[in-house]
């Protein structure tokens, strides 16, 4: 099992067994709107897939988390033109509580090597 990014608290990536499980992924811009921390959030989630041997056609998963369901078409806007449409990776999008209320999204991969 390989860490990645661990500070003692959280590792921002764990490979295992084949497998790459991200924590949550956010914008590096938290006064962006949810157009800008979309696209920061899935550019963040490309260079760790990349980094580390995989790329975006091998998300299995994606959890996403908004801060309001408001932002929803929004999001996907920018997921849409992201994504391989034809290998799209199974997803469930809901609202919770940020930790930081400045986080509009915030995107949980899991993907392959």
């Amino acid at each position: 099992m390989k860490h990645i990014d661990n500070n003692g608290r959280r590792s921002r990536a764990i490979i295992a067994n084949g497998t790459i499980f991200m924590g949550g992924q956010v914008a590096d811009d938290l006064s962006a709107d949810i157009t800008e921390q979309t696209r920061q959030t899935l550019a963040r989630i490309e260079t760790l897939l990349t980094e580390n041997g995989s790329d975006k056609t091998k998300m299995v998963s994606a959890q996403i988390w908004l801060k309001s369901m408001d932002d929803y078409a929004a999001m996907n806007a920018v997921w849409d033109q992201w994504i391989n449409a034809d290998g799209a990776p199974t997803r469930a999008c809901g609202v919770v509580e940020m930790a930081d209320p400045r986080i509009l999204v915030e995107i949980i991969p899991t993907a392959i090597l």
